[in-house]
């Protein structure tokens, strides 16, 4: 008994010893727990790896979306396309990524205006006050156009339910003008840019 006693202290020893380790392994993933958001560097080097070398004006395009709305708690990357003539549409595919994972998403949505042409793009998107991945799931109103471009690179801001999304954009096409839309992140793909 008293053998076994020693070696049941040891083991709960060797258990208390372990677990901070296996927790300080944990915590070396990069996943973010709720409420944490990413930091400047961490959103340039995920945008710049994504976005490849031509990205020209990047850094200056991130450091506006984070001098006009702090850090950001999760963020999509994916690809779009768009036209319009008057009435356009655009639809887009990516990969969210916050504290609550990452998931597939898609988003799609209409625009009226003094817009023409047609446009594929990479797409960075930096998401704030994401409470949870469902609150994305809704319609973002917003003007289309880049509210700051530099380099091919531009950004503009979209908010509903106190979430605000700021797509960054670099792409080829000829896409011109101003106009109003929305857009509207879903988990299944769908044509209906309603």
């Amino acid at each position: 008994m008293h053998r076994s006693g020693i070696r049941l202290f040891v083991l709960a020893l060797a258990a208390l010893v372990a677990m901070p380790l296996t927790v300080v392994g944990a915590d070396k993933t990069g996943s973010k727990k709720q409420g944490q958001t990413y930091k400047q560097d961490e959103v340039l080097k995920e945008a710049e790896e994504f976005f490849g070398e031509g990205a020209k004006g990047l850094a200056d395009v991130v450091a506006k979306a984070f001098k006009d709305q702090g850090e950001p708690n999760g963020f999509i990357k994916g690809e779009e396309a768009g036209g319009a003539v008057g009435v356009g549409v655009r639809y887009g595919r990516g990969t969210l990524q916050s504290p609550g994972g990452s998931r597939d998403i898609y988003w799609q949505g209409p625009s009226i205006g003094f817009d023409v042409g047609g446009n594929a793009a990479k797409v960075f998107v930096l998401i704030y006050n994401l409470q949870d991945q469902e609150t994305l799931f809704q319609r973002f109103p917003g003007v289309e156009g880049s509210l700051y471009f530099v380099g091919g690179v531009g950004v503009h801001y979209a908010r509903a339910s106190n979430v605000t999304v700021a797509p960054i954009r670099f792409g080829v096409g000829w896409r011109q003008g101003a106009s109003v839309g929305y857009i509207h992140f879903t988990k299944e793909k769908s044509w209906n840019p309603f």
